[in-house]
Formats: structure tokens, C-alpha cells, sequence
């Protein structure tokens, strides 16, 4: 089978040895893989993984082989898989608690051990889950991204649906985070630049109120308008700029949320007396933990059909560069591959 492979400095699509499933162990056909930035900065050498690994980690398919100790899934099954928790220590304390991301020794598929942009993956049988019946293998393929986006706003802060909510960054992870804030009732702002118009679209399109682009509007004015000059209650952070954690803390309300969400990558200068002043209560949040996966799954089950709408783009496994390019040049919201060489 055929697997797109960091190696040293390049990656490549290559012949790769088809995975054994153990009896412990569940083998799934991939369906469609999403493409993450950490794939983006995989492929420029900007994050390390181990050498000779197939990357991706935001995997749906189909259940081919089961272990003869495999109780709770069947040849047939449709999944989800959860890629971050494939080792752990399971002894520390976050482990303890379910969050394995915090896990020091943890390995994630697509990091550090052979990930989802292929046709099989052999996993445990506790990293699938099954997938609603009206769920489709490409919206299933954003669980990872989802599961990202539902621990800040569902176990890290107190939002209700009368918050008014300052989404900063429309890319896939903020579109998501927009559309499980809508659907919680809240008045959600998404803000971006003019870079990112088809992307504001999509925001407009599953449920926000408004969109702003920073560039040719005053972002502060118009939060001040709809908030009647109180603030918004809580700011959901996806871009990692610089000047986006700057102006979301400048309009957040006294005592709001700011939840970082996006890798910012570098050092930044912002006025941190303000958190101070302003009493404001800042989370930053990290991958998810396992209590966020049936969070997931429950989305996925009251899901109506506007997940789709983030998804712009699908690329066969053989034309992945193209599909990389496309991340790069925003041109749309999320991009899956799947494989075409079965």
C-alpha cells in the first residue's frame, strides 16, 4: 500500500508495509484523512516528528479486522479514530485524569507512530468510536479538530447561551469552534482579514451573527454595538496572532474569558496588566482529554448537516501536494485526501 512518509527532510508518498492486526489490536480501512496545520509544519520541517513515519491524524473508516479479544466493535463498523493517546505513561497524574495530551511520554499517530494518510491503520480498540448512522466518513474525519475545539468550550469555561462570544482566526478550527458555539445558543463574532473572505462566508453560513474583517473595520466599535458597549463574555482564540490575543483581550468584558486555542509558535508582546485590571479569567487548552471524545460524539449525533459546509475540499492521496497547497493558500476550510490507490 502506498502512505505519504516523512523522511529526514522530505516527505513523500512511498511503498509501505501493510499493518498486522493483533489480537488485541482493531485494523481499519481509512476512508478520509484531514489535513492539519501540524501537517503544514511537518512538511516544512517547522515541527519534529520520529523518522519514517506516515503523517495524518484526522482519520474515519471502516472496521476490516478485528483481534480475537476485540468484545465491542465488528468487521463493518463505521469509526472515528482518536489518534492522540496511542502510548501513554498511563501512571501520571494526567493520565490519571484523562488528559493524555499533558502525558510526557505519550505518542500520537502521525507524530510518532504511523498515521492516517494511507489506506490501513491498526489501532486499540478503545481509540475507535462509532460514528452516528447520518454522519458521513468525511465529516467523521474532522472528530480530531472538533474534539480540539469542545474541550476549551465545553470543559474549560462556563459558556451559556447568553454569552456573547469573539471567535478571532476562521480557519477549520475556528469555523469549528463557531459552529458548536452557535449550536449552543450563543451570539458568536467571527473575525478575520481580507485574506479571509470565503472563510467569513462559511462562519455567516453555519449560524453566526456577524463577521468582521479586521482589516477594514473597527473591530472595537462593532463589539461595543453588539454588546451595547459591555464587551463580549468570552473571546475564543484560533489564530495565534499576535494582534488578535491583543485586540481579543482589549474587548473582552471585566471578569470574561479568553481561551487560547491556537499555536501561536513564537514569543508576543500584549498588555498582560489588563488581565490584571480587567479581573479576566485566560485558559489556554491543548489537544482534549478523553472525557471530550463522547462530547464529540454527542455533537456528531445532534449534528443537522452544517459540519459539511466547513468541508471544501477533497483531494486522492496522490495529488496531496496540491492538497497542502491549497491549506497554505487558504483558499478554502478544511481539506481531507483519501486514498486512491486501493
Amino acid at each position: 500500500m502506498k502512505g505519504l512518509v516523512k523522511q529526514g527532510n522530505i516527505l513523500q508518498l512511498m511503498d509501505v508495509n501493510e499493518p498486522v492486526c493483533q489480537d488485541d489490536r482493531v485494523k481499519v480501512e481509512v476512508k478520509y484523512t484531514g489535513i492539519c496545520g501540524t501537517d503544514l509544519h511537518i512538511y516544512h520541517n517547522e515541527f519534529e516528528v520520529t523518522d519514517s513515519i506516515i503523517i495524518g491524524h484526522e482519520m474515519s473508516g471502516e472496521v476490516v479486522e478485528v483481534g480475537k479479544n476485540i468484545k465491542n466493535l465488528t468487521i463493518g463498523d463505521r469509526v472515528t479514530v482518536l489518534p492522540s493517546n496511542y502510548y501513554t505513561c498511563q501512571d501520571c497524574e494526567f493520565c490519571e485524569k484523562g488528559l493524555y495530551t499533558l502525558c510526557r511520554v505519550r505518542k500520537g499517530m502521525g507524530l510518532h507512530v504511523n498515521g492516517g494518510f494511507t489506506q490501513y491503520v491498526v489501532v486499540r480498540e478503545d481509540m475507535c468510536y462509532k460514528i452516528p448512522n447520518h454522519i458521513t466518513y468525511e465529516v467523521a474525519a474532522m472528530s480530531e479538530p472538533l474534539a480540539v475545539v469542545t474541550q476549551p468550550i465545553e470543559e474549560l469555561a462556563d459558556i451559556t447561551r447568553e454569552d456573547v462570544v469573539l471567535v478571532t482566526g476562521p480557519g477549520p478550527i475556528g469555523l469549528l469552534a463557531t459552529y458548536v458555539l452557535v449550536n449552543k445558543g450563543c451570539k458568536v463574532l467571527v473575525a478575520g482579514t481580507s485574506s479571509d473572505t470565503e472563510r467569513l462566508k462559511i462562519a455567516k453560513e453555519i449560524g453566526c451573527t456577524r463577521t468582521i474583517d479586521v482589516l477594514t473595520e473597527d473591530l472595537k466599535a462593532i463589539v461595543k454595538e453588539e454588546t451595547n458597549g459591555i464587551g463580549v463574555n468570552v473571546v475564543v482564540e484560533c489564530s495565534g496572532s499576535n494582534q488578535a490575543i491583543k485586540s481579543g483581550i482589549n474587548v473582552l468584558k471585566n471578569t470574561g474569558t479568553f481561551l487560547q486555542v491556537g499555536v501561536i509558535g513564537k514569543d508576543i508582546q500584549i498588555d498582560f496588566d489588563s488581565v490584571l485590571y480587567k479581573q479576566l479569567n485566560v485558559k489556554g487548552s491543548i489537544g482534549h482529554g478523553i472525557s471530550t471524545w463522547d462530547k464529540v460524539i454527542q455533537i456528531l449525533e445532534n449534528s443537522k448537516g452544517d459540519l459539511e459546509k466547513i468541508i471544501t475540499h477533497r483531494f486522492p492521496l496522490s495529488r496531496w501536494e496540491e492538497a497542502f497547497k491549497v491549506c497554505e493558500a487558504r483558499k478554502g476550510a478544511k481539506v481531507l485526501i483519501y486514498n486512491d490507490y486501493i
